[in-house]
């Protein structure tokens, strides 16, 4: 039988145009507010303007999402879930 990961692990590890999916959410928030921008602002200031800074912003997110490999913190996840009661007791000590 072939044995799935869990939808938590394959979230955690994806990568879109090198950013992780959190700040490739942000990158396309700001693409998406700044055509709206460009849709009704007829200046060509305004359209220069909003290509920078997208392409500032993704630089900056991929600078920052490299620093974040660095600092990522394992265990963020539980390795057992259980639905017992805890009394207290702790019967795993040595």
């Amino acid at each position: 039988m072939k044995k799935y990961t869990p939808y938590r692990n394959i979230r955690k590890s994806a990568i879109i145009f090198r950013l992780s999916l959190p700040l490739f959410a942000l990158m396309m928030l700001s693409i998406i507010a700044s055509l709206l921008v460009i849709i009704f602002s007829f200046s060509l200031g305004v359209i220069i303007s909003a290509m920078l800074f997208n392409a500032f912003l993704y630089i900056g997110l991929n600078r920052i999402s490299r620093l974040l490999e660095f600092v990522q913190m394992t265990g963020a996840f539980p390795k057992m879930i259980s639905n017992k009661r805890n009394s207290g007791i702790d019967y795993e000590k040595d």
